[in-house]
């Protein structure tokens, strides 16, 4: 049987440079609690990121739990947001205190889609939670638009928008906050990891959030958890920020090889390039929309050692967990559900071959 092809790999740093990057750690035995390596990386991310403030987390998850969190939303309020996401999103909604309202997605770039969200503000809303899907970026100025004229806070889901911008604005500058993920199977990693950056000044509370409250020796100032990023952790990241956009030019000639083999075939539908976007590459969804169906190429790929995913499926409007909730079911978000049933997720990551591409391409086209 052929090698083992993955939907991802992790980019990682050559093994003499991290190891050069841990090694005062030996020195110092500060592993954790935000030390010189934590420092070192916040700084560095938001000058990459250009925007004023990032505060690291040990991982994306509690990033966006504790900057919803931050912004004091009062329990019980209902916040918009989309089923075609990982669960994660919906979880740290509800871990607040808080109802997630779902909305369609729209068929073009598989975000948000804008025109839908009015007619699902109430009362009782609070906040827009979207998500920038497969380094797509939601309609960011509509949404404003509409959080500005009803009162509402905009935290954005940026875990596959690493890297990506628009019109030279980076994605870390959107709304109220943005969360990204620095996981292992992210463009950009910290190992495990993720971060929330913002405009306003929130950081002694993010930083209570993530630290139990703790504000000095003697002092606790606030009922926080703990979800601090290690040093191990940001070391790798550290190693990774100096090769990353290396790494996407490598993700971009895979994904070009793919459009070469892939556009234009009939039942296959590629996302289109959104305008004035700088793309990260995270990932290559096709939508299986003729005779070929997902499932079929999905199965036939796995015959050959070859791991696609279906990603996002299930939807998070129709796990057991919400089953409950006014707006769960899919039949209400019918764009979310045909897209959840259609797409996959082709194997990309920085070191895949272009041959490798092709053997996947003439797989499916078979």
């Amino acid at each position: 049987m052929a090698n083992l092809i993955n939907v991802t790999r992790s980019s990682m740093p050559s093994f003499e440079e991290y190891c050069e990057e841990i090694k005062e750690l030996w020195d110092s035995h500060w592993l954790t609690n935000m030390g010189v390596k934590h420092v070192q990386l916040q700084a560095e991310l938001e000058k990459y990121l250009d925007t004023p403030h990032v505060v690291l987390y040990t991982n994306g998850h509690l990033a966006l739990e504790n900057v919803i969190a931050a912004l004091d939303l009062p329990k019980g309020g209902e916040v918009i947001t989309t089923p075609f996401t990982f669960i994660s999103t919906t979880h740290a909604i509800v871990r607040n205190g808080l109802v997630p309202v779902f909305c369609d997605i729209n068929d073009v770039d598989y975000t948000m889609d804008a025109t839908k969200i009015e007619s699902l503000i109430t009362e009782k809303t609070v906040a827009i939670v979207p998500v920038h899907v497969y380094g797509n970026l939601c309609d960011v100025d509509a949404i404003q638009a509409i959080a500005d004229k009803h009162g509402l806070k905009v935290i954005y889901d940026a875990a596959h928008a690493f890297g990506v911008s628009r019109n030279g604005v980076n994605a870390a500058n959107f709304g109220d906050a943005s969360m990204f993920s620095f996981h292992a199977t992210k463009v950009y990693n910290t190992i495990e990891g993720g971060a929330v950056t913002f405009r306003e000044d929130l950081v002694q509370k993010m930083n209570d959030l993530k630290n139990f409250g703790i504000r000095g020796p003697e002092s606790v100032a606030y009922v926080g958890g703990n979800a601090k990023m290690n040093e191990f952790q940001a070391a790798m990241g550290i190693c990774n920020l100096r090769h990353v956009d290396e790494e996407i030019q490598k993700r971009k000639a895979v994904v070009e090889r793919y459009r070469s083999r892939l556009s234009g075939v009939p039942g296959i539908k590629l996302c289109s390039d959104q305008p004035g976007v700088k793309h990260n590459y995270a990932y290559f969804p096709v939508v299986f929309d003729g005779e070929l169906s997902r499932e079929t190429v999905f199965a036939r790929l796995a015959e050959h050692n070859i791991i696609a995913r279906k990603y996002f499926f299930p939807l998070t409007n129709s796990v057991e967990c919400y089953q409950d909730l006014p707006t769960a079911g899919v039949e209400k978000t019918p764009v979310a559900n045909r897209m959840a049933n259609q797409v996959l997720t082709l194997p990309l990551y920085a070191d895949l071959s272009l041959e490798d591409v092709d053997r996947i391409c003439d797989i499916i086209l078979a």
